[in-house]
């Protein structure tokens, strides 16, 4: 038979199939011409069935009103006879899509040119498989090549075992029954979906994309210190120093680095007081080294003159701790003055 054939007999069933829950009298005499009419209007014009006439049960309504049949009500109609009259509906759709995609590329039909790329599904469905594997077992991202252990050897042999097997399952779904082939149409689907999850990340990965979250360092501008020299205000060096912050708590800085603040630290740590260490630990090494400062200078007095008339010597205390006085001879004699 020819294609027009096979659809004028494809369209009669779906017509008989619609009509199912009349009499068989009645339904096969309301479709006793029904091929040679669909065969007629077939050559009048170029274009499928479905696109002239309308969906089967469209046209099996039709039928009904011509012969004077009421429909049965929608609560009787069988649901096996609904969701086969949406399939045959979906299958219409995709059948036509398929003519009218195939002179796109060149030919009859799309699925003329699909079916040539059928050797090259089998292979990327092995190698999605094999990744597949690859991720439910190891936990690792998706790569390039399934890694087993870290073993290129192992990555090969899996890909070699899941391509043939892939390419042994494509030659022979066609001898398959509904229900493997709709296995494989789900598989397929799934891995599919998972090698655009795959390839999506790979892209992200290729063009510097970081899932990393960015965390903000922060660097001890203090960190290098080993000790801590105090100036007071003349620029002297200040030892025994402690430094405290404003909640009392003390400043440590530096570690002790010469011997005799190294002794110190392990002395003071016995007791768990390291406030007791104070800075610097090695005055030796202070930056800075100013001259011993000298006591300023006492400021000069004047000479003391002659008494004025009727002016009141007071007595000096000697550092003896005797008060001069005068003698008859103008000479002074030292008085013992008692203590205590």
């Amino acid at each position: 038979m020819t294609v027009t054939e096979q659809e004028i007999a494809r369209y009669v069933g779906q017509v008989r199939a619609a009509l199912a829950d009349l009499p068989p009298p009645v339904r096969d005499e309301l479709l006793e011409d029904l091929p040679e009419h669909l065969a007629e209007v077939a050559a009048e014009a170029e274009g499928s069935l479905y696109e002239r006439l309308g969906p089967p049960e469209a046209y099996a309504m039709e039928l009904r009103g011509a012969a004077g049949v009421t429909p049965p009500p929608a609560a009787t109609v069988n649901l096996d006879q609904r969701i086969g009259a949406a399939v045959r509906r979906g299958r219409d759709r995709l059948r036509a899509a398929d003519t009218r995609l195939g002179p796109v590329l060149g030919y009859s039909r799309l699925s003329d040119f699909l079916r040539l790329l059928r050797p090259a599904w089998w292979v990327l469905r092995g190698y999605l498989a094999a990744m597949l594997i690859t991720v439910l077992l190891t936990g690792t991202s998706f790569g390039l090549l399934p890694r087993l252990g870290g073993s290129s050897l192992a990555a090969l042999l899996l890909l070699a075992a899941t391509i043939t097997g892939s390419v042994w399952l494509g030659r022979r779904t066609d001898r398959m029954g509904r229900r493997p082939k709709l296995v494989l149409g789900v598989g397929a689907v799934l891995l599919v979906l998972f090698g655009l999850a795959g390839f999506v990340e790979l892209d992200s990965r290729a063009g510097g994309t970081s899932t990393i979250p960015y965390e903000q360092v922060y660097t001890d501008q203090y960190s290098g210190v080993q000790d801590v020299y105090v100036y007071d205000s003349e620029g002297r060096l200040l030892e025994g120093v402690r430094l405290f912050d404003q909640n009392g708590e003390p400043i440590r800085l530096g570690h002790p680095w010469c011997a005799e603040a190294e002794q110190r630290y392990r002395d003071l740590s016995e007791y768990n007081d390291l406030t007791r260490q104070p800075y610097p630990f090695c005055p030796e090494g202070a930056p800075f080294r100013f001259g011993p400062t000298t006591p300023p200078a006492p400021e000069p007095t004047a000479p003391a003159g002659p008494p004025a008339p009727g002016a009141t010597v007071e007595p000096s205390t000697t550092p003896g701790g005797a008060t001069p006085s005068a003698t008859p001879d103008g000479g002074p004699t030292p008085t013992p003055t008692p203590t205590g």
